[in-house]
């Protein structure tokens, strides 16, 4: 048999410690849960669509007893000129206008009105001038609640 000195058993238990040691180090790492992910950033709501909308936008010189209105492409000087917006959705109190604008940028007029429907409706506003609308192509744009909406329209008066 062989004689082991004190100091090379010694040496033998540190080296063991130190290796089981090691060993549980690892296993805590391993057992440790991962740390934890920043929270995802809270993506902005969609915006609400609008509560109305409009449909279509027509010009024209005369309405229907369902305000519906013909389109016409040329109007007289002294024509009646009729915008005629449908819309369909809620709308309680919500402003809708018109502008007309002459061929050179030139505000021809502006008319408003108040929009209330709970499903499809027609505003129509109206434009008159006593002197007669001088000749030239007009562009009608149409405002919901202050924002532009539906085709500009384009007309001439003849």
């Amino acid at each position: 048999m062989k004689k082991t000195s004190l100091s090379s058993a010694l040496m033998i238990a540190v080296v063991g410690a130190v290796a089981l040691l090691g060993c549980k180090k690892k296993d805590e790492a391993a057992t440790a849960p991962p740390p934890a992910a920043a929270p995802a950033p809270m993506a902005e709501p969609a915006a609400a669509p609008p509560a109305v909308t409009v449909t279509s936008v027509t010009v024209g010189n005369t309405a229907g007893a369902d305000l519906s209105v013909a389109p016409v492409a040329v109007l007289g000087a002294k024509d009646k000129i009729i915008v005629s917006v449908k819309t369909s959705g809620t709308a309680s109190n919500v402003n809708v206008g018109a502008k007309l604008t002459y061929q050179d940028g030139q505000v021809a007029g502006e008319q408003s009105g108040t929009l209330n429907s709970t499903d499809t409706g027609t505003t129509n506003l109206e434009f008159t001038k006593a002197s007669g609308w001088p000749a030239g192509k007009y562009t009608a744009d149409v405002t919901v609640d202050g924002k532009a909406a539906g085709m500009p329209q384009q007309f001439e008066v003849k």
